[in-house]
């Protein structure tokens, strides 16, 4: 557990503080945090709860739930922790509620920013909710997977998930699935819903409940790109949203009018408004020597700061009106050149006195939820599941995050403890200055 810890990129810890973690205080640390949430679970469900958090916190080379329960439980097990996850009720909403307090209580702050994501899970077989040929991020091509929609906090107190939907296709809907929706135990109530619609519902659930305060949000082009889903966004956020390079912009504020027929000309006469000038795609100001690239330090990384070349101009967005683009409102347009020279761009609805410093540090903001994927994936198992239910797929992902918090509060004791030892060093240095 000791090597797990400290392969997390904990950029605020230095090598001093990591070595001076020892498996005692882990587990006694582990121990009370998982108490926190007993009253979610019989007795018997907190001791398949507790055995798993375990183990997908360990170094066993597979996290699945077999591996985990012959570590951990004893072989007997194997069976009861496959029905805890399977058909054992009463836990799931309790434990969603507990999390996410805790996960208020170390990240919450003024300046929250929360981001979308989708995450794809490939699978090799058809009996999982959910599974079908569909685009696979990871691999870039389409392919045999799951897929859930994400969304992520991030503050200057650190980063974690919120919460997760799996997204079932379509044709998961049609009469040819009934069977399949049956024995991955579907419920009865839920209809087709794009992933948007999907992101949708979990933005507004944020907001409503309040526990997280959340300012700017970010999101990927799946859903910066959706015209649609930025105009629906709950007022009070500032959206920092990624966006292909076709989509098109207004450098400056056209003349918007209904053309006047022209003497001489027979035909019908204009019914709508057209903008004096067309725009032009963000692709185009990303060549346009005009503006210059700056190159900036957006932050420190583990190895050294990692800098860039940005652009960033005031400009207009474009919607789609009766078939001609209209300008819609001011915006800023970020671009970013990555290390492979290819540009990324972004637009956000940022006030038009906004610093060039604060779109640099929503910038990197935007990918705490990939940071919390990394860290999700390749040391706590969010892949490793074997369940094909729509509850168990969705209870996973759960107590994969319950872990992955155990990390976020277990940092924040060493960043205190490190900040104690220095104010302390700092005092008695002032006084032998004395």
């Amino acid at each position: 557990m000791i090597a797990e810890l400290r392969t997390y990129k904990i950029e605020e810890l230095d090598e001093e503080s990591l070595r001076a973690i020892n498996e005692p205080e882990v587990i006694a640390q582990l121990e009370k945090y998982l108490a926190e949430y007993e009253g979610c679970f019989s007795k018997l469900q907190a001791r398949y709860f507790q055995g798993f958090e375990k183990g997908i916190l360990s170094q066993l080379e597979r996290k699945s739930l077999e591996p985990i329960a012959l570590h951990y439980m004893g072989e007997r097990q194997v069976r009861g922790l496959q029905q805890f996850f399977s058909r054992s009720r009463g836990w799931d909403e309790g434990l969603q509620e507990s999390y996410q307090k805790q996960l208020a209580e170390q990240l919450a702050d003024d300046e929250g920013f929360m981001s979308l994501d989708e995450s794809c899970f490939i699978k090799k077989g058809d009996a999982s909710a959910g599974v079908g040929r569909q685009y696979c991020g990871r691999l870039g091509k389409i392919d045999n997977c799951q897929s859930g929609v994400f969304t992520s906090y991030a503050s200057q107190k650190g980063y974690g998930l919120l919460n997760a939907r799996l997204y079932l296709p379509q044709d998961w809907f049609g009469e040819g699935h009934a069977e399949r929706r049956k024995q991955c135990q579907i419920p009865e109530g839920i209809s087709f819903r794009t992933k948007n619609d999907i992101a949708r519902e979990m933005v507004a659930e944020v907001m409503q409940q309040g526990r997280f305060p959340v300012k700017y949000l970010g999101c990927d082009a799946a859903f910066g790109s959706d015209h649609g889903f930025l105009d629906a966004l709950p007022g009070g956020l500032t959206y920092f949203a990624a966006v292909r390079e076709s989509e098109h912009i207004f450098v400056t504020m056209p003349e918007v009018t209904v053309p006047q027929n022209l003497p001489g000309k027979r035909g019908g006469r204009f019914k709508h408004p057209r903008a004096s000038f067309g725009p032009v795609s963000v692709k185009t100001i990303a060549s346009d020597d005009s503006t210059p690239w700056t190159r900036v330090i957006l932050a420190e990384g583990t190895k050294g700061p990692i800098v860039t070349e940005v652009k960033g101009i005031r400009c207009y967005s474009a919607r789609k009106v009766n078939q001609h683009l209209l300008p819609h409102e001011e915006i800023w347009l970020y671009i970013r050149r990555y290390d492979d020279g290819k540009p990324r761009y972004f637009l956000s609805d940022a006030p038009s006195d906004t610093d060039i410093n604060l779109l640099n540090r929503l910038a990197t903001m935007r990918w705490s939820i990939e940071q919390c994927f990394e860290e999700c994936k390749s040391y706590l198992g969010m892949t490793n599941y074997e369940t094909r239910s729509y509850a168990a797929w969705h209870r996973h992902m759960l107590l994969v995050m319950v872990a992955h918090l155990f990390t976020i509060v277990f940092r924040n004791i060493l960043k205190k403890r490190r900040f104690i030892s220095q104010c302390l060093w700092q005092n008695i240095s002032s006084q032998l200055v004395c």
